[in-house]
């Protein structure tokens, strides 16, 4: 192999593969033909004659499964220097990880299905990359190498984060936040300050474009009370969120300038963007603290929006029971009322039934008393 000779290899390949060669000779030829090939080629001349071997193999991959890996492993390091991610991603997912014919570890599973994971977020591939991560929970729990469960911690978080799934990413990358500085990550990287604090960014990030309601306040509030917060750039808006400010456009222009292609994307729902939905639903749950209604057409223009957007994204939150509230529509009118008054008025109502009964079983003892209680009664 070291001569480059592709043809000769090929020619070899496809002797190998035969009838007129046992299959335990052409097994241990095969291997150690595979290996020259992925060390000592070149680059082209690799991708050319790995390519023509895994053709030829296919037809008996399960005879052949660990010459397979081999190629495939090599193919996807060349594909990584190419930085085609997807690519190499895919090749290794060629990988037959459940063989019947070798002995795989569960850890090797499962270094392997992160991997690819981690292959596909480098092409912002969250589908890809979280069926191969959902592969991997499963064997997890396994798992003794501190450095392999940190690489899965972090492919959840993003995969979690480009679904826009913004609470539970929120918490994944707070708990990375917290990773003990000094483990080691893969490829000779340690985790160090810088880390910790793009991990707390990132769960800032995702906590302000979750949607509003009661689960985005306790996470807001958990990273609130995080004295580490202060020290980052966007604490001076989570603090504006976690308070219930309205937002200006300044702030959320700014706040925009950093987030990730997919933060930026379009919700295939109502065709708004993210950051819009996340922004007008914020400042209509801050609205609604300030006031106890308001037309429709001033929340809009209060809002920013047109009136009929703004109706209906307050009838959306007031339906999932993320803000209490009720709609007028003939005068246009929204009422806004605080969950902690609503408990209160149904205490208060409470107790003026309980008042009223008491009232009337005195009286009747009272009447009973004074023996003009109807005999019936």
């Amino acid at each position: 192999a070291g001569g480059g000779n592709v043809e000769g290899l090929k020619a070899m390949v496809t002797h190998m593969m035969s009838d007129d060669v046992p299959l335990v000779i052409s097994r241990q030829i095969l291997q150690t033909l595979c290996q020259e090939v992925v060390t000592t080629l070149p680059a082209e001349q690799q991708k050319e004659t790995a390519a023509f071997a895994l053709e030829k193999m296919s037809p008996r991959v399960m005879s052949f499964d660990e010459q397979v890996s081999v190629l495939r492993e090599g193919l996807s390091k060349l594909y990584q220097n190419d930085a085609e991610w997807s690519r190499a991603a895919k090749m290794l997912a060629g990988i037959d990880l459940d063989s019947g014919t070798r002995v795989l570890s569960d850890e090797y599973k499962l270094r392997k299905c992160v991997q690819i994971a981690m292959l596909y977020l480098e092409d912002d591939d969250a589908v890809n990359a979280d069926t191969f991560i959902k592969k991997a929970s499963f064997l997890l729990s396994a798992c003794k190498d501190d450095t392999l469960e940190y690489q899965f911690k972090t492919c959840y978080a993003r995969i979690l984060d480009g679904k826009g799934r913004f609470v539970e990413a929120a918490l994944r990358y707070y708990d990375l936040s917290q990773t003990k500085i000094g483990l080691v990550t893969g490829e000779g990287k340690q985790v160090g300050e810088a880390d910790l604090a793009a991990a707390l960014t990132n769960a800032i990030t995702c906590a302000i474009l979750a949607a509003a309601g009661p689960q985005r306040s306790r996470v807001l509030t958990t990273l609130y009370k995080d004295e580490r917060c202060a020290r980052l750039p966007v604490f001076s808006l989570m603090e504006k969120v976690y308070l219930e400010r309205i937002l200006r456009n300044d702030e959320v222009q700014a706040f925009s300038a950093n987030l990730k292609p997919h933060q930026l994307g379009v919700e295939s729902e109502d065709g708004m963007s993210i950051v819009s939905r996340a922004v007008i639903e914020h400042n209509l749950l801050s609205a609604s603290k300030l006031y106890n209604n308001i037309m429709v057409t001033d929340l809009g223009q209060l809002l920013g929006v047109d009136p009929r957007l703004a109706e209906e994204t307050a009838a959306k939150m007031i339906g999932e029971e993320r803000m209490t509230g009720k709609i007028d529509q003939v005068d246009g009118l929204i009422y806004f009322q605080d969950p902690k008054d609503a408990s209160a008025a149904m205490v208060q109502f409470d107790d003026q039934i309980l008042d009223v009964c008491n009232q009337v079983n005195a009286l009747i003892d009272l009447m009973d008393k004074k023996g003009i209680l109807p005999e019936d009664a």
